[in-house]
């Protein structure tokens, strides 16, 4: 019992600290959103001597905080939608179906999974004008949902390849259609893949920076990411750390509160995903 004590012990003390080591900066920030400039600058480390929200109202009306939530929202959730819409019936007929080039088609997806997306920025931004999507958020989702369409595609068919066939069969000897059959049968019975693979992406895109740089130019159109980078560098003229610090918990509520409702199926689908591929 001991010896099984102390094992136990000498494995959680260094995931003890780490956690620590984590969550702290995150407390902090948490804190500095509720203090004002010279609260921060005379007690950086210690609790506000009252919690105010005006860091938040400041950054939310001031610092275009709300137009950059709704376009992040937007961006997130059709993003995510695109995805989904192209990976499911890919992801259906590189499993199911039989034909010529088949594996090399899905060799050819995983593969895109090792590739960079930096070597593919410039030619995206000359595609986006071209086709007048750039400064464009619903063009920003169609490059955030391509971009994801790997990793879903490797993720669901690994869900789908453990769906009996035999189902399959009964189902078109009844007469269903193959997309009677993929939307009736194969999507319900994949719905942890597909629920993890959503998850995982809207976080994805949720905290994308780069290709929303890149991408969008008007301040309209900027996204929560974009929107956090100007405070960022406007903090270092007005002294607006407080500001930022509100606007930082606002980009992590929706991800923790995500993550807090789906974790165990989050866990559960990668679990799965893992053993079942």
């Amino acid at each position: 019992m001991n010896k099984k004590f102390f094992s136990r012990t000498i494995v959680r003390i260094p995931l003890i600290i780490w956690s620590l080591a984590v969550l702290y900066p995150i407390f902090w920030m948490i804190l500095g959103a509720f203090k004002s400039n010279a609260e921060i600058y005379a007690n950086p480390w210690g609790l506000p001597d009252s919690f105010s929200f005006s860091n938040f109202v400041n950054a939310w009306s001031n610092y275009n905080i709300d137009s950059s939530v709704f376009n992040s929202f937007i961006v997130t959730g059709l993003g995510a939608t695109l995805t989904l819409a192209m990976a499911i019936p890919t992801s259906y007929a590189l499993e199911r179906m039989r034909f010529r080039g088949n594996r090399l088609l899905f060799t050819l997806y995983i593969s895109a999974m090792m590739i960079p997306m930096v070597l593919g920025w410039i030619p995206l931004f000359f595609l986006l004008m071209q086709l007048n999507l750039l400064d464009n958020i619903f063009g920003l989702s169609i490059v955030y949902a391509v971009s994801q369409l790997p990793f879903s595609i490797f993720v669901l068919t690994s869900f789908m390849a453990t769906i009996p066939k035999s189902l399959e069969e009964a189902a078109a000897i009844d007469g269903m259609s193959p997309y009677g059959i993929l939307w009736k049968i194969i999507t319900p019975l994949s719905t942890t893949g597909i629920i993890t693979v959503t998850i995982m992406n809207m976080i994805q895109f949720w905290n994308e920076y780069f290709m929303a740089l890149i991408f969008l130019q008007t301040e309209g159109n900027y996204t929560l990411a974009l929107a956090i980078d100007y405070i960022s560098n406007e903090t270092q003229y007005t002294n607006a750390w407080g500001t930022l610090f509100a606007s930082l918990v606002i980009a992590i509520v929706p991800v923790i509160v995500l993550y807090a409702i789906f974790q165990r199926r989050i866990v559960k689908g990668m679990t799965e995903g893992a053993i079942k591929g």
